[in-house]
């Protein structure tokens, strides 16, 4: 298709930190009306409303929007089915995005829609949004979740610093455990967050297209890249003087409070940026002030790498003012009506930084634009019965690994036996 939308990508300058190129939209399309469908509701509704009617005042268009909340797959599907999809919808997995392109109702990128694709993404996210070499995707929004959360007042009060690899992350942890505190609190009772740990260490270790093989099962659990990243794990999970006990019976949120709440009992706590919304809503410690984070460390001299997540437009309808708005996404100038107001990280590298509403905020949205590795979470990628259902697969295996992390060929054995079960080779 060409879906020739009527944009001209005009250059301007960021006040700082960033600047691109955005979309000033030529045509007219008054009297046209879009449906478009997301997961947001609430406050994140209205922000993307918003970014709607930037869209609406630009061209006269009329767009609605529709929550589908976390039935994306149900809710999408039967509008497809029944012939009525949305002109557009944001879609929180890729293999979703993947499944509709198998399927051939997805319509691929317009032209001007894949040049701005490809002025503004890092090839990652390219990548991430294309099946089969055609790309369909434009990563309206997304998630860090290589981010490692400290109580500045405790790291301060112990002498310790953010550190640039793994061996200064224990060594930073060993000096906090030593002035009174257990160096890291880890909440894994149903084992997602370690789901989460073994990603980022495997993506350090292994890089990019190993992950991308053991996701799709190509290689097997048993491969020597997943004992070096399994080693790699026991080295912290494995030192008792760094950990604070009992992790396999925490939960997540009760992590953060051992960080951040009244009383702390640790100084570190590792997971993705919605940790700030967590401490936040705990109301005893301040994001910026004394609840700071590092990016997760480097293992090996390992480049810079994120794991995280996002959502995908995609389009279903091929006409013109569709195409108009899926370019319209792909210009920094659509994150930017939603940037200044928080809650929102842009993996469009054209978006001015300096509009982050705080240092925390464009912190994040920096370590992800300028990662030189980005990968969905694996877990999201690989079949719910293997990464995505408590009490089996991933995650209860890496429970049973946090618990006896010396077994490390035993963990592999039954990641491999659960994977198979669940790809079906």
């Amino acid at each position: 298709m060409t879906g020739a939308a009527v944009l001209a990508l005009a250059a301007c300058t960021g006040g700082g930190g960033g600047g691109g190129d955005t979309a000033e939209i030529e045509g007219d399309f008054s009297g046209e009306t879009l449906e478009v469908a997301a997961a947001w509701s609430g406050e994140e509704q209205d922000n993307f409303e918003a970014v709607l009617a930037e869209f609406e005042a630009q061209t006269g268009a009329t767009v609605n929007y529709t929550s589908f909340g976390d039935n994306a797959s149900t809710v999408l599907g039967a509008q497809v089915e029944g012939g009525s999809p949305p002109n557009v919808a944001m879609l929180p997995q890729p293999a979703l995005m993947q499944q509709f392109a198998a399927d051939g109702v997805l319509i691929p990128l317009s032209d001007d829609t894949l040049a701005a694709v490809e002025e503004n993404y890092a090839e990652s996210w390219i990548d991430l949004g294309s099946v089969d070499g055609t790309t369909y995707g434009v990563w309206f929004k997304a998630s860090n979740k290589s981010t490692v959360w400290y109580n500045a007042d405790l790291y301060d009060q112990a002498g310790a610093t953010a550190p640039e690899d793994w061996d200064g992350f224990l060594e930073q942890l060993q000096l906090v455990a030593d002035s009174g505190y257990a160096g890291i609190s880890v909440g894994a009772d149903v084992g997602w967050p370690l789901t989460d740990w073994f990603e980022n260490v495997y993506l350090r270790t292994a890089g990019g297209d190993m992950y991308d093989q053991l996701t799709n099962h190509e290689i097997p659990w048993t491969d020597p890249s997943v004992t070096e990243a399994l080693e790699v794990l026991a080295t912290l999970w494995g030192n008792q003087a760094l950990m604070q006990p009992g992790a396999a019976q925490r939960t997540f949120p009760e992590s953060v409070d051992a960080v951040f709440g009244a009383d702390p009992k640790a100084g570190t706590v590792y997971e993705g940026d919605f940790v700030a919304g967590l401490i936040a809503e705990g109301g005893t410690s301040t994001v910026g002030e004394n609840a700071l984070f590092y990016d997760f460390p480097a293992v090996n001299d390992s480049a810079p790498a994120v794991v995280g997540g996002g959502d995908v437009a995609v389009a279903f309808v091929d006409d013109e003012v569709t195409a108009a708005l899926m370019q319209f996404l792909a210009s920094p100038e659509s994150a930017e009506v939603w940037v200044p107001n928080g809650g929102m990280t842009s993996p469009n590298q054209g978006v001015d930084t300096s509009l982050y509403p705080d240092d925390i905020s464009r912190q994040i949205a920096e370590a992800l634009t300028g990662a030189e590795e980005f990968r969905f979470d694996m877990s999201d990628l690989t079949p719910s019965a293997f990464g995505g259902t408590p009490g089996q697969g991933f995650w209860q295996i890496m429970i049973s690994f946090l618990e006896n992390p010396t077994d490390i060929a035993g963990t592999q054995q039954q990641l491999e036996a659960a994977a198979v079960s669940a790809y079906g080779s």
